[in-house]
């Protein structure tokens, strides 16, 4: 098994659809996580949106940490601030699967352009901002030679969100291929790792998704079934769970015998008061330690860290 962890490495301003105007301080905080992963030989991917990618002090802080053999640098699109704003911008529009296939693929080719020019590099890794996936977008991204996707979040339905149900998927990684010979190339999806501390992953969904029906939702079945440990679905995000459930869910993965863990959060979330998940400089700390006990979990395990293309080897 490995261990991947993917950062959507963003904007401050968390939940606005603002195409112009935002500020990246929350960058800055990379240093602290940085330090962490070194300390552990961790090497993450740092998925980046267009305003990190333009932004001269965040390019020169990852691009140190990149020459040095210390991460990767991939590709994180948000279409409300990537040019060109030819859409009306809000929450429907906020998911690229809903834009039509030109602008995506102008879109995803101009932030693409701007990584390589700022980090001499190009790009291989991908994710949809807001987990905004279709086929269309893979059919783009394989077109500007993209390998990996890492958009799918296992057992998880978006359409309440303007976005694709994904409540099908398992945490297996795969290849995406759509049957009508127009993907360049197959595409190796390496989804977000979500799953259950139960041995049965497709049971538990199921179970998981009746208890979300009417009408048992109104009776909260969902956390009756958690606290009696029958059905406890975890992100491995230590934006959605403590160090003690990600432990928990890496263990259960190593029994199900699945290829890799992708750990997944925010840059945002590195700074107390841009996102849910940390409110306070206490917060800050919590955060940091939920990463930590899971990376000496895998260490004293012994699952090394890769980044996400070398997945494509």
């Amino acid at each position: 098994m490995k261990l991947i962890v993917t950062i959507d490495t963003e904007e401050d301003n968390w939940g606005s659809y603002n195409p112009t105007g935002n500020t990246v301080e929350n960058i800055g905080y990379i240093r602290e996580i940085q330090e962490l992963f070194d300390k552990y030989n961790v090497k993450p991917t740092y998925l980046l949106t267009y305003p990190v990618a333009t932004d001269d002090n965040s390019v020169s802080l990852l691009r140190g940490v990149m020459e040095r053999g210390g991460c990767e640098i991939g590709t994180h699109c948000h279409p409300w601030n990537t040019p060109p704003f030819k859409e009306q911008t809000g929450p429907k529009n906020s998911m690229l699967c809903n834009l039509p296939s030109n602008l995506q693929y102008e879109k995803i080719r101009n932030l693409h352009e701007t990584i390589r020019d700022r980090f001499d590099i190009t790009p291989l890794s991908f994710r949809c901002g807001r987990w905004g996936l279709s086929e269309q977008v893979l059919i783009n991204l394989t077109r500007l030679g993209y390998k990996i996707d890492t958009s799918v979040t296992p057992y998880t339905n978006w359409t309440a969100y303007y976005g694709p149900d994904m409540s099908r998927y398992t945490p297996e990684p795969f290849k995406f291929t759509n049957g009508k010979d127009n993907l360049d190339h197959p595409l190796l999806e390496i989804p977000a790792t979500v799953g259950f501390l139960q041995s049965n992953f497709a049971a538990s969904n199921l179970i998981f998704d009746m208890a979300g029906l009417f009408p048992f939702r109104s009776f909260r079945i969902r956390g009756i079934l958690d606290m009696l440990k029958m059905v406890n679905k975890v992100w491995l995000s230590p934006e959605q769970s403590d160090g003690k459930a990600m432990i928990a869910l890496g263990k259960r993965m190593l029994k199900n015998k699945y290829q890799y863990l992708n750990m997944v959060f925010h840059s945002s979330t590195l700074k107390s008061g841009l996102t849910p998940f940390v409110k306070t400089r206490d917060d800050e700390r919590k955060f940091l330690r939920r990463i930590e006990d899971f990376l000496i979990f895998s260490s004293d395990t012994g699952i090394e860290s890769i980044k996400l293309c070398e997945a494509a080897n």
